[in-house]
């Protein structure tokens, strides 16, 4: 079995008061000037019952080719910058970084 890319997954919940938006058009842009991230999504819980959520809102994932490009995306200047705006964002994070098993592929 190959070595399969490697995923920065952050779910977080935001303080009251965050204009979670401005973050996020912050985040993109951030994405978009970082040529060691593959691919980027996001997206805002709906579906959840309250007692699953657990105060989450929202999912950030981040596809690398492997773990030495996200270790370069981490060191980042971009990325260091804007982790200290996120930081002071952020109520609750949970993040998970890890070398993705593939077990259906997209059609």
């Amino acid at each position: 079995m190959g070595e399969g890319e490697f995923k920065h997954l952050v779910v977080v919940k935001f303080k009251e008061g965050v204009v979670v938006e401005d973050l996020i058009k912050g985040m993109e842009k951030m994405v978009s000037e970082i040529d060691t991230v593959k691919s980027f999504e996001w997206g805002k819980d709906v579906e959840s019952l309250d007692v699953l959520r657990q105060g989450f809102t929202h999912a950030f994932l981040m596809t690398f080719s492997k773990k030495e490009e996200f270790a370069a995306f981490q060191g980042h200047p971009n990325h260091v910058e804007f982790s200290t705006t996120f930081s002071a964002a952020i109520e609750k994070i949970v993040v998970l970084d890890f070398p993705a098993t593939l077990v259906k592929a997209p059609a």
